[in-house]
């Protein structure tokens, strides 16, 4: 993961990227008990004009540095590495509001555990039920705090049917 937070960091200063943050499961570990991921979620806010293809200049700037795609991912060391731009004003926040870590000395943008639970509601699969359970569970966010978060974007009937149907 060290390798990982090199090229985030080279990216941010060379203007290939405006922002990032780590999100998905590899956030999670922050919070909670290890899970199981097969690769790393990076939000990424891009850079330039609106384009069909938005996350070519991010795949060229890795080609030129060695590294390859590997399906959906870019293989970074030993991660598969999946870039995804923000795509609403909740995952913009997030990365705006990231924690910083660090990894070995370098550090790395981890988005904070209450938008990471509040972007797996908006996901609404059950493994992002389960991260949203997981992360309550181990005190990382509070209900009143999610519930906020949530009406603030829009996902109050969202959260009103999670805490139906797994907190009350």
């Amino acid at each position: 993961m060290k390798e990982v937070a090199k090229l985030l960091r080279d990216m941010l200063e060379d203007g290939v990227i405006s922002d990032y943050a780590i999100f998905g499961a590899v956030a999670q570990m922050r919070y909670t008990e290890a899970v199981s991921t097969m690769d790393a979620d990076v939000l990424v806010g891009v850079v330039g004009e609106k384009r069909i293809d938005v996350l070519d200049p991010i795949y060229r700037y890795c080609s030129s540095k060695g590294y390859r795609p590997e399906g959906e991912a870019l293989r970074v060391g030993s991660w598969p590495v999946q870039f995804i731009p923000a795509f609403s004003a909740l995952t913009e926040e997030a990365m705006r509001e990231a924690d910083v870590g660090q990894i070995e000395g370098v550090p790395i943008r981890v988005v904070r555990a209450d938008h990471l639970a509040i972007i797996a509601l908006s996901t609404g699969r059950p493994k992002d039920f389960a991260r949203i359970l997981s992360l309550l569970e181990s005190g990382s966010v509070s209900t009143d705090v999610l519930r906020r978060l949530a009406i603030r974007h829009g996902l109050s009937a969202e959260w009103r049917k999670f805490t139906t149907r797994f907190l009350e």
